[in-house]
């Protein structure tokens, strides 16, 4: 199944390791060092041009990707569950 971020992208539920608030995790050290590591490494693609809300992290065939949304974690979640077969 496959989950809708914004703006016509959509990531693969398989790949996805955890979806994650930027407010809540930016304020600790470790979480605000994580995305500008992310960007260093190249790892990081814009799914907004709004402000980002969330962060969804995948993992595929050894490759992390850390995909930036302007939807909040409360509707990415919902929109997953909604796709997680029964």
């Amino acid at each position: 199944m496959y989950l809708h971020i914004g703006n016509d992208m959509v990531v693969n539920t398989r790949d996805v390791v955890g979806i994650f608030d930027v407010d809540n995790t930016t304020v600790s050290r470790q979480g605000k060092s994580f995305l500008p590591l992310a960007q260093k490494r190249g790892e990081i693609i814009y799914a907004t041009e709004d402000l980002p809300k969330s962060f969804i992290i995948t993992e595929n065939n050894g490759k992390h990707y850390v995909y930036i949304s302007s939807m909040s974690t409360q509707v990415l979640l919902r929109r997953s569950a909604l796709n997680m077969p029964e």
